[in-house]
């Protein structure tokens, strides 16, 4: 692909098409899933990142070995609606009240001395409040509705699936976007001199939380909703 042509590729359409580009973009520090939509060029604008260096980095991937059961894009909607809920969503209910405990434990006894702990407790709170509706309503609303969809199409079901995609890309953007101001807070969970034990906790927890935190929302905003919206065409 020449490169001109490269840049105008949305970043997310990368990854659903070869997951294992996902590694380049973390290690570049580009959103490949919240900004899914984004075009390699403006992403690398914002990154200041050179795009020729991007590209042979991603041409690179094609010397690693697939992995088969990384397919994601070819996989049926039920089934994987059914993956996303047994690994990821199971992920975030693991995570999500132990997170909630330690950023707070640790903003009490270090804030003093780095205000920023309280600001990430706070913003984890948010978090956790915000994703268990959100897990709870995909469970319950959408997929059952993508699955109903799949059987028999309904204009109920199409209704639901529409309303709900729009409003469950909102909440993956705020989700996104707190746990990258975290990331920021904590200079990418760099634990400082003077941090204990449960503080060493806590900063490794949120960078396993926002890791498959990234491909949770991927997975949804690059390769599920988009095909779930066309069943509704």
């Amino acid at each position: 692909m020449e490169i001109e042509d490269f840049k105008s590729v949305k970043i997310g359409e990368i990854v659903a098409n070869d997951f294992r580009t996902a590694e380049v973009f973390k290690e570049f520090g580009i959103d490949f899933c919240c900004s899914g939509n984004q075009s390699i060029e403006d992403a690398c604008k914002d990154k200041k990142i050179n795009v020729e260096a991007l590209a042979s980095k991603l041409n690179k991937v094609e010397e690693t070995e697939i992995n088969a059961s990384q397919n994601f894009k070819e996989w049926k909607l039920d089934f994987l609606s059914d993956y996303i809920v047994n690994t990821h969503h199971k992920t975030v209910l693991r995570l999500l009240p132990q997170l909630t405990f330690y950023t707070q434990k640790i903003a009490d006894v270090h804030g003093s001395h780095h205000p920023e702990l309280i600001e990430i407790a706070e913003l984890f709170s948010k978090i956790n409040t915000e994703l268990l509706q959100h897990l709870k309503q995909e469970e319950e609303t959408l997929f059952p509705s993508i699955k109903e969809m799949l059987k028999n199409s309904s204009d109920k079901a199409k209704l639901i699936i529409n309303s709900e995609i729009t409003r469950m890309k909102g909440e993956h953007e705020f989700a996104g976007g707190a746990m990258d101001k975290i990331n920021r807070l904590s200079i990418n969970y760099m634990v400082p001199p003077d941090g204990c034990n449960t503080y060493t906790v806590a900063f490794k927890l949120l960078k396993e939380f926002e890791d498959d935190l990234h491909i949770h929302v991927h997975l949804e905003n690059n390769i599920l909703y988009p095909k779930a919206l066309g069943l509704t065409a």
